[in-house]
């Protein structure tokens, strides 16, 4: 996860929005990521109702990536997102 971070990061940076997915969104801005994260989780959801492995999965990859790019867009990490986790277990 921490090098799909790092990717994300480049992609953001240095990527062309009209090549890179990635890149595209960070330019849409904030509500469209928000949207895909929402849009994601909600396929998620669906699919975890259901009997199919594979789109489980599926789905729940999309719904990891896509919650990556909206907290780098939020100027966080998966660092920040344990650091609380680990408060709360104390």
């Amino acid at each position: 996860l921490s090098e799909l971070e790092s990717i994300i990061t480049s992609r953001r940076v240095n990527a062309d929005a009209e090549k890179s997915y990635v890149a595209s969104l960070f330019e849409k801005g904030i509500n469209k990521i928000a949207q895909k994260v929402g849009e994601e989780a909600v396929e998620t959801v669906i699919e975890a109702k259901d009997d199919s492995e594979e789109l489980f999965l599926d789905e729940s990859a999309d719904l990891l990536f896509h919650y990556l790019i909206l907290l780098q867009a939020k100027g966080y990490s998966l660092k920040d997102i344990s650091r609380v986790l680990e408060l709360r277990s104390n």
